[in-house]
């Protein structure tokens, strides 16, 4: 069992994977790797240290894996995250309602459907996962 990732990536993509709720850089790949794993940006690489010498900074991350128990559908929470990114500048209705999940979100989500995903919390990814899951079981 894989406990901890140490990665060199670089720099655009580490800020991409750390990134918070509400951020410009907030999006599919903070939001699932934030969910399954604690992930911290380490140190920043000079491209000095390289040859040949690349055009970018790197960064150091590590991701620490939750052991925690998984109350969700992984698979669709992994669809409904893509899904409301999917029209990034678009609101989850106009997103998720152009997405395979169209005709399950209606007025009773418990997510503000005139919010953007950028806007979302890992729970309320969560909590929207749950919501197209019951609905989809119907």
């Amino acid at each position: 069992i894989v406990k901890d990732v140490v990665l060199l990536v670089q720099l655009e993509v580490a800020q991409r994977i750390v990134s918070k709720s509400g951020t410009k850089d907030y999006g599919i790949l903070s939001v699932i790797l934030n969910t399954f794993a604690d992930v911290k940006l380490c140190f920043k690489v000079s491209p000095n240290v390289f040859y040949p010498r690349p055009k970018v900074y790197s960064a150091v991350i590590k991701l620490d894996f939750k052991e925690d128990e998984i109350n969700f559908n992984e698979s669709l929470f992994i669809k409904t995250v893509k899904a409301a990114f999917n029209q990034r500048r678009k609101t989850l209705r106009n997103s998720l309602g152009n997405s395979i999940f169209a005709e399950l979100i209606n007025e009773d989500c418990p997510i503000n459907l005139n919010l953007r995903a950028e806007q979302l919390t890992i729970k309320d990814f969560i909590d929207l996962t749950n919501y197209i899951e019951q609905k989809r079981d119907l």
